[in-house]
């Protein structure tokens, strides 16, 4: 068994910002192509991967090589279970708005954008959080019921 791929905590964090960034010009503006593309980046960070994730690969471009380098490491599970529960958001969001149902794109997007600025703000990945109780309460593969 290979070990589990881990990443420098700092890079989540900087895409939590930008993502909470592009949640506040929707909540603000209402332009769901907008959110519609967000969502775009949350799957692609849950279901390829976070090394090709848009604001991954802009973190490793132009802000890791500015930083001092870290031995702090992260597990990538979590991480992309936490895209992915903001792919459901943004997705339900973008519909919301797209179909004209603007009370469910505003209260998706919002959700989402709380759980972007609790990662962004105060290092707390909602998501990863969520993970880890399902992983914690999951039964076992193996074990007797």
């Amino acid at each position: 068994m290979s070990a589990p791929q881990q990443v420098d905590p700092r890079g989540p964090r900087f895409a939590a910002a930008v993502t909470s960034a592009v949640l506040v010009i929707v909540l603000a503006t209402g332009w769901w192509p907008l959110l519609a593309a967000q969502t775009v980046v949350f799957a692609i960070g849950a279901f390829v991967g976070l090394r090709p994730a848009p604001y991954a690969v802009l973190y490793r471009v132009l802000v890791a090589p500015r930083l001092q380098p870290t031995d702090e490491r992260e597990d990538v599970a979590p991480l992309r279970f936490a895209q992915a529960v903001g792919f459901a958001f943004a997705l339900v969001g973008t519909i919301g708005y797209a179909s004209g149902v603007l009370a469910l794109g505003v209260v998706a997007t919002a959700l989402a954008l709380f759980a972007a600025l609790l990662n962004a703000v105060f290092n707390f990945c909602l998501g990863c959080e969520m993970y880890l109780l399902a992983k914690r309460f999951a039964p076992r593969a193996g074990s007797a019921s």
